[in-house]
This record gives C-alpha cells, sequence and structure tokens, in this order.
C-alpha cells in the first residue's frame, strides 16, 4: 500500500504531484481520488509533522473522492460530446463549403424595389438590397429581417441557401442583396406588412464583425446614455431612433405644406451674425476674418426686413443658444421653424398659430409612414383641436397660487416673476389641454415686443404650451415706431447703430407685424413622446457634447 502526505498550507490538488512529503496534496479527498488504496497522512501544524488521518477524516475523504470521481467521469462525458459535436460541425462546415450559391437564370428577371414596395409586389421576383436587421436559424431554414430606411421585410432562405457555409457567417448589420419572390404569409404567422421574401439567390454587400466587434456589443439598451451618444451613427439604426427620424422628416415637409397654403413664403437667412436677439450671455462668439460674430440665436430680425419685399414669409434654420442648461428640452443647436406676418392684429396672430400646429400635426398623422410611427411610439396621442385655450399671464399666476404652486423662491406668484418651466409643466399637464399663455409684463420679455394699448405693463405675446412637453412656441407682435425700438435697444444697452437694417424696417415704411418660432425637437417630443428632445435631433448638441 502506497502512502500519501496531505498539507492544506502549501499542497496542490494535481495529477502532476506526487503525493509525497516533498510534493504534497492540498486534500486528502484528491490524494484518494488519486490513489483510492493510499494510507494517507495528514500535516498537523501544531505538532509540525504528519500523522496518519483519523477514521472521521478519512470517511469524509472517501466520499469527496467519489465526487471527484464522478465530477472527473462527467466531464469526460461532456469532452467526448464536445470532440463529437466539433466534428459533425466541421464535417457540416466542410460540406456546407461544397455548397455554391449561383443564381438560376432560367428565372424571371427581378425587379429592383424598395422594402416599402413589397406589399405591392406580391407573386413577382424582385430584387431587395439593404441591412440585416434580425437573423435566425431554425429547423433547416434561416429567417432574416432585412432593412433598407423604408420599411422592414422578412426574408426566408430554404435548402441551400440555408445550409451554405456563406450564410453562417451572415451577422447583424451585414449589407446583402437577396432575389426571390414577394408570398403573403401563411395562416397564423406574422411579420412585417403581413408578407415574405422567400429567396432562391442572395449576394454578401458587406459583412460586419462577429464576436467582440458584433454590432450587438456595441448598442445595447443598457448601454450608458454618454456611450450611445458616443455611438450615435450606430444608435440611430435602431427602431425608436429611426422612427423618431422619419417622424421628423414629415413633420417638416407638413409645415412647408402649410406654409404654401397659408401663401407664406421660404427664405434662408444666414445663421453667423453680429447682432444679437435675445441676450449676449446666450451667444455662441467666432471669429470671422479678424471681427467678433455670433452663431444665430434665431432668424427674426432678417425675417422682418423680408416682409417688406416678400410679405409673410418663415424659414426653416438652425438656432444656436450657448445656455449651459442640461434640462430634457434644451438643445445648443436646434431646428428653428420660425415666421413673420404683416398686416396683422395679434387675435390675427394667435390663430395663424393655431393653423400652423393642427395642420401640420393632422397632415403628420395622415401621412402613410409617419402616422402609423406616431401610433406606435405615442400610442395615446392626441391631435389638437382648435381653438386652444387662452389664458392671461396674471390669469396663470391667479391659478398657480390658487393650486399653491409656488414661484422659484417658493414664495407665491406676484406680477412679474418668470414663470419657471416646472411651475408652467404642472399647470399645463393639470389643465390637459393646448394652452396659448398671453400678455407677459414688458420686464421679462424682449425689446422688439409690443406693448398692450389697454396695458403697457404687458406685451401681445404668446407662448403655446402643450400638455407633457410645455413650451413648444413663443411669439409676439412687434413694435412698429423708430423711436419705441431705439428706446427699447438702448435699454437693453445695444448699439442701435449696428442695428441701422433693422430700424429702417420702420422707418421705411412700417407696418403692424408679429411672428414666432416653433422648435422642431420640442414638437417632436410632443407628438413621439420622447422624454427628451435629444431623442429628437438627429446628433444632439449641448454642454459638453459636440461629436461625433
Amino acid at each position: 500500500m502506497s502512502e500519501l502526505y496531505v498539507k492544506e498550507s502549501t499542497g496542490v490538488d494535481s495529477q502532476e504531484i506526487t503525493g509525497s512529503k516533498e510534493q504534497p496534496f492540498k486534500t486528502p479527498a484528491f490524494a484518494l481520488y488519486v490513489s483510492p488504496e493510499a494510507k494517507l497522512f495528514v500535516f498537523k501544524p501544531e505538532e509540525d509533522s504528519y500523522q496518519e488521518i483519523s477514521a472521521s477524516a478519512l470517511k469524509k475523504a472517501k466520499k469527496g473522492a467519489e465526487g471527484l470521481k464522478k465530477k472527473a467521469e462527467k466531464e469526460k462525458i461532456a469532452e467526448e460530446q464536445k470532440a463529437k459535436k466539433d466534428a459533425e460541425e466541421t464535417a457540416k462546415r466542410l460540406e456546407a463549403m461544397k455548397i455554391s450559391i449561383v443564381e438560376d437564370k432560367t428565372l424571371p428577371k427581378a425587379e429592383k424595389i424598395k422594402v416599402k414596395s413589397v406589399t405591392d409586389s406580391i407573386g413577382k421576383r424582385v430584387k431587395l438590397q439593404g441591412w440585416i436587421h434580425r437573423l435566425r436559424s431554425q429547423k433547416g431554414l434561416v429567417f432574416v429581417v432585412l432593412r433598407d430606411g423604408t420599411g422592414f421585410v422578412q426574408i426566408v432562405f430554404s435548402g441551400d441557401l440555408a445550409n451554405a457555409y456563406q450564410t453562417s457567417t451572415l451577422t447583424v448589420e451585414s449589407t446583402i442583396s437577396v432575389y426571390g419572390v414577394v408570398e403573403k404569409l401563411p395562416e397564423g404567422k406574422s411579420a412585417p406588412g403581413g408578407v415574405e421574401l422567400v429567396a432562391d439567390f442572395y449576394e454578401i454587400v458587406g459583412l460586419a464583425p462577429s464576436g467582440k466587434d458584433s454590432f450587438t456589443n456595441q448598442i445595447a439598451e443598457d448601454t450608458d446614455p454618454s456611450i450611445l451618444l458616443d455611438q450615435r451613427h450606430l444608435a440611430l439604426r435602431g427602431e425608436v431612433l429611426s422612427s423618431v427620424m422619419k417622424v421628423r422628416a414629415a413633420l417638416l415637409g407638413a409645415v412647408r405644406r402649410v406654409y404654401i397654403e397659408e401663401g407664406v413664403c421660404e427664405v434662408t437667412p444666414p445663421c453667423m451674425v453680429q447682432t444679437q436677439v435675445e441676450g449676449g450671455s446666450t451667444l455662441f462668439k467666432l471669429d470671422y476674418y479678424g471681427q467678433e460674430a455670433y452663431l444665430t440665436q434665431s432668424s427674426q430680425l432678417y425675417l422682418e426686413t423680408c416682409l417688406p419685399a416678400l410679405g409673410d414669409v418663415y424659414c426653416i434654420q438652425e438656432s444656436f443658444r450657448a445656455e449651459k442648461s442640461h434640462t430634457r428640452r434644451h438643445l445648443s443647436e436646434y431646428t428653428h421653424i420660425e415666421a413673420e406676418l404683416c398686416f396683422i392684429t395679434f387675435e390675427d396672430l394667435l390663430s395663424h398659430i393655431e393653423t400652423v400646429i393642427t395642420k401640420t400635426v393632422q397632415y403628420v398623422l395622415e401621412d402613410p409612414v409617419a402616422g402609423p410611427l406616431v401610433k406606435k411610439l405615442n400610442p395615446d396621442f392626441e391631435a389638437p383641436k382648435s381653438p386652444f385655450k387662452r389664458m392671461a399671464y396674471v390669469d396663470a399666476l391667479e391659478w398657480l397660487n390658487e393650486h399653491g404652486i409656488p414661484n422659484e423662491d417658493g414664495e407665491a406668484f406676484k406680477f412679474g416673476d418668470d414663470i419657471a418651466e416646472a411651475a408652467e409643466r404642472k399647470m399645463t399637464d393639470t389643465i390637459g389641454v393646448p394652452i396659448l399663455l398671453t400678455r407677459f409684463p414688458v420686464e421679462i420679455k424682449s425689446f422688439y415686443m409690443k406693448k398692450c394699448a389697454d396695458d403697457p405693463r404687458v406685451t401681445e405675446s404668446v407662448d403655446v404650451l402643450m400638455p407633457t412637453v410645455g413650451e413648444i412656441t413663443g411669439g409676439s407682435m412687434r413694435l412698429e415706431g423708430v423711436d419705441e425700438l431705439v428706446a427699447g435697444l438702448r435699454r437693453e444697452g445695444i448699439d442701435e447703430k449696428e442695428y441701422y437694417w433693422f430700424i429702417d424696417q420702420r422707418k421705411y415704411g412700417t407696418s403692424p407685424h408679429g411672428g414666432y418660432g416653433l422648435g422642431t425637437e420640442r414638437i417632436l417630443a410632443w407628438l413621439c413622446q420622447r422624454f427628451t428632445v435629444r431623442d429628437c435631433s438627429l446628433y444632439p448638441r449641448f454642454t459638453g457634447r459636440c461629436k461625433p
């Protein structure tokens, strides 16, 4: 009978160890697993010597050795099964590599179409090109959901197409060209559009990485938001963000349609300016050939100069605000829809804003692409109806005080207080309908806003408030007289000489006029039920974020 030695502090449980005093095992169980009939000696630190194992410890060691034996047997079986599986997969792969994917030239010529047209092509052989959005194998079949930007369609590979080695290399976001016949789905099955493409041939255009570099490892639902913003170029491929961008396109198309119907002319003012509209603290400065210039906060002043030449005008232009704000409704760069109208009253302006908003939303919801997407993203959305609720600033203060909503200092609202976003949202969400909030005090509004004839303390101004999102539009009637405008500029400490071209607007044939600006991203957040306007911009820019 051989003798084996065990020393817990320095021993090693390995088949490479001899089990001698110089190379002891770590545990009695492993020693018996190596040599079941061996006589065991265990090192006793208190006696600084090896002693024969006790009966109780030996019993426990035998039980442990039996467990190790069973574990080893299981591992051996698992290894044999893995080896068998690997051999089968290798054989399968070698067999698959023999399969050539070749187009059958006797088939009818395929018509190249976009995914959006598949439902109109049932029974026809077509060619589709796009990105693999989803991919799965099942019982000798491979199912691909293809995306081309116009929609999604399911593609079925069978026979050689499913079994070919080439198909086993396909990954999510790979690009392919697929040929086949569009068929209605069998009863009880579901797929985008209720149809599928039964493929007879396909080619790989671009193979996306697999493994650690795979697309799904770059973008995941629980990824940190800052990383998702770094990977925005990939995140845009997701269904939600791409849907919002499609609604955005429809929104801008719809608002242009409304302006055409209303006889408003589109112009394109400059984004680089040397004058301010709102205030110097929110301007991005730049060196313009050695002169100080800014990125525009608003195109309003330029639009006003167009009125005598073109009549009512609008623009869809980027505006920039250097506000160090991290709220969910602020961006440093946003798409500004602005309009200026001449020979109107304040009531005309309010009615016009209602028309633009209600008609634009109506056209978006009627759009065959954007309408269903809004319904999917925002199932409970209700289109606003005219007339909107009118509420004067002083009535809003009264409502807020009656409902115990304090101002920013924690006190009751008083005339002249600015209504902060939180209080404004609380009021709007509670009332639950679109609100035209009007007649703000002179001191909290811009220098160019016209005073009310019946109360010179307030202006002919308006904010449009929507439930769940807050302010989406701000506008006013503009000062008409030269003296009033110059006084307003001086009050703001602005050099009137720099605004000679704006003052001339009043000097050479003034007119009653007014205008407004709509934040595209805020309207989208409202339409698509997005928590933040950052989801509504292609590549959002805000404090600390100017990439990619």
